[in-house]
């Protein structure tokens, strides 16, 4: 008699945009996350925990909303199970910087299988501190609250052997490819400085759809490493960990926003009023006003007399993670490429100017023809409609047009039928008109079937794409109830809660629905699919 053997549970099914290597590994690695909830089975129900506390899911999750405070988030999920709980400290903007959404980090925290507290990139050092205190009271991680770098540095040999993701389909396993180009959108007189990024991925396994992400691995300036070392007192060719300090600060470590360990590290270099000050800075206080902008350096001119050894200094760093950019093209009308759409961040805090890491590698560090380190980071819910006839609407100012550029492309390319609007604003119109040659010629084509423009520095009123929206509300309705699809893309703090509200507005005025019925017709939006956002 032969053995009877249980066949294993499909957990991604053979329809998944994913190729049989990929289906494989997420096939185990969703099974390994979650543990079997009774015998023979490989994953847990969503929402289930077989028999322990409710796992965190987006369907039960009254704070998922990337626009609350985060004292407001935990109140909502005080009286929740421990799941739910570290969810709530999340950012809420499921972007999948971690290599989760929100609810699957939180997850994946519970259950002890993944230990990295850091990883939530918008939570930033909020998002950690009420991790680590969420950890401290139930043991959330095993009772050690561990940072990407701790985790490294105290499990090297059992990371090395680790089963990585996918080639070129998560953080832990990037890729290299070779940066092509990068073209400027602002026209003279624009206050910010945006650019088109042009990327080769031939030679890659990427194989990407509309609404994806490109993660990125940037490196530091090096002219801000070189005054973090001077700063030290330093020598940039000391080796550690096998690479000499200064190629380690330029590719490993983060040297923004300055990290609680390091505060605590100050703090027992100094004494005094100084410690007291770097004790509060490490508990999150801000003593003298200017914690939020207090990066490593201004963290090391604020604090003189503390000057930790070189190797020490590294241990309390946080390790420099890679950003994702919604992406502009298509893969059918751009084969082996993929384009992204930037801001170069600057500013000038103190006499001395900041730099955001991985905007301006693009916009001016790399050169053309060098390899940048890269991952496709698949989108979770933000999708064109499988129906191609389906009318589409896209919301998306400032460089939120990235993914709607993809999207025209996509649709002029297959020549879907369905009707496509967007609506589109930035500053002034003369000088951040966004690919205005391109999308007047694809308005010509009939592939655009409306353009709606907000110009909000232009006149003496501003105007957002959420004026236009309440403006343009008998048409948008119809667009609507006729099965139109919606989607934003942009700042979801402000923005996307704004144009929220600009469809409620516009299925009350125009819908006829009472304010309880135009929050439910919304709603309804988001359950069926019809409402998707790609926000940051």
């Amino acid at each position: 008699m032969s053995e009877h053997v249980t066949p294993p549970l499909v957990l991604i099914p053979e329809n998944a945009p994913f190729n049989p290597d990929q289906r494989s590994w997420l096939s185990g690695y969703f099974a390994a996350l979650l543990g079997p909830a009774i015998e023979g089975a490989t994953a847990l129900a969503p929402g289930d925990s077989g028999g322990g506390p409710k796992l965190a899911d987006n369907d039960d999750a009254p704070w998922h909303d990337p626009s609350m405070p985060l004292p407001d988030r935990m109140e909502l999920a005080k009286e929740r199970p421990e799941p739910q709980k570290l969810m709530a400290a999340m950012a809420q903007q499921d972007c999948g910087q971690c290599g989760y959404n929100c609810a699957d980090y939180a997850n994946a925290l519970f259950l002890k299988k993944e230990e990295r507290l850091n990883l939530c990139q918008p939570g930033g050092k909020d998002t950690l501190r009420m991790l680590k205190k969420l950890d401290e009271e139930f043991g959330a991680s095993g009772g050690t609250a561990k940072t990407a770098k701790t985790a490294e540095a105290g499990e090297g040999a059992a990371k090395a052997e680790a089963p990585l993701g996918p080639l070129g389909y998560c953080r832990e396993n990037p890729v290299e490819a070779v940066f092509l180009s990068r073209t400027r959108l602002n026209e003279p007189g624009g206050e910010k400085e945006t650019w088109h990024i042009e990327i080769d991925l031939t030679g890659t396994p990427i194989e990407y759809v509309v609404g994806d992400s490109l993660g990125l691995f940037p490196s530091n300036p090096p002219a801000l490493v070189d005054a973090v070392i001077a700063e030290l007192g330093a020598r940039p060719e000391r080796i550690i960990g096998g690479q000499t300090l200064r190629d380690r600060l330029l590719k490993d470590y983060a040297l923004g926003g300055a990290p609680d360990g390091l505060y605590q590290l100050l703090s027992l270099l100094t004494s005094g009023e100084a410690r007291k000050k770097a004790q509060a800075l490490s508990a999150g206080e801000d003593p003298d006003g200017d914690a939020a902008y207090l990066d490593v350096l201004g963290a090391l001119h604020k604090f003189p007399g503390a000057r930790p050894d070189a190797e020490v200094f590294l241990e309390a760093l946080d390790e420099l993670q890679p950003r994702l950019y919604s992406i502009s093209s298509s893969p059918k009308a751009d084969p082996g490429r993929v384009s992204l759409t930037v801001d170069a961040v600057r500013y000038n805090h103190r006499s001395r100017l900041r730099l955001g890491v991985a905007s301006t590698h693009l916009g001016e560090r790399i050169s053309e023809k060098t390899t940048v380190k890269v991952y496709l980071q698949k989108a979770h819910g933000f999708a064109l409609p499988e129906d191609l006839s389906k009318d589409v609407i896209m919301c998306g100012p400032g460089t939120g047009i990235a993914p709607f550029r993809a999207f025209l492309r996509e649709r002029a390319a297959t020549q879907a039928p369905g009707r496509n609007w967007l609506f589109y604003g930035h500053q002034r119109q003369a000088s951040d008109f966004f690919y205005k040659d391109e999308l007047t010629r694809l308005k010509d084509d009939k592939v655009l079937t409306r353009l709606s423009l907000a110009w909000s520095r232009d006149g003496t009123e501003k105007t957002y794409v959420q004026d236009r929206m309440r403006e343009s509300g008998a048409e948008l309705w119809d667009w609507l109830e006729g099965g139109a699809h919606f989607y934003v893309c942009g700042d979801a703090k402000r923005m996307a809660k704004d144009v929220e509200r600009a469809i409620i507005d516009v299925a009350a005025s125009h819908g006829g629905k009472n304010p309880d019925e135009a929050v439910a017709y919304f709603t309804a939006l988001k359950k069926t699919g019809r409402y998707q956002a790609d926000v940051y």
